[in-house]
């Protein structure tokens, strides 16, 4: 299998998952089930895809997957501030910019392959 824990766009998706780990801890209980649960499941499915990605020789299909399950995540992101799990406004702020940034990166990977 190819070395992935060199690419950024991977860096960034772990700090995600170790974020939302400690984050979720300090949510009430409802919200740590339900909506924690999605951000923790999301954000390593993430991780998973692009650790997957990196040893595919046909990238484009899984790529789109990719940039589908990050705008899933910037989804309960939103829904997350919306509802006020999120306790600090900078949990909101470090969480959706490092979510963009997965964005922003997997859809220029997905451009690259066409």
């Amino acid at each position: 299998m190819a070395r992935y824990d060199y690419l950024p766009i991977y860096k960034k998706a772990f700090d995600l998952c170790v974020y939302f780990e400690k984050l979720v801890k300090g949510f009430s209980r409802y919200d740590k089930y339900v909506l924690g649960t999605d951000l923790r499941n999301k954000s390593r499915q993430i991780a998973c895809q692009i650790m997957r990605l990196n040893s595919l020789l046909e990238k484009k299909e899984s790529l789109q997957e990719l940039v589908a399950l990050v705008e899933e995540l910037k989804l309960v992101i939103r829904l997350c501030k919306e509802v006020g799990v999120f306790k600090k406004f900078s949990s909101y702020e470090y969480s959706s910019g490092l979510v963009v940034d997965l964005a922003k990166q997997s859809q220029a990977w997905l451009n690259s392959q066409k």
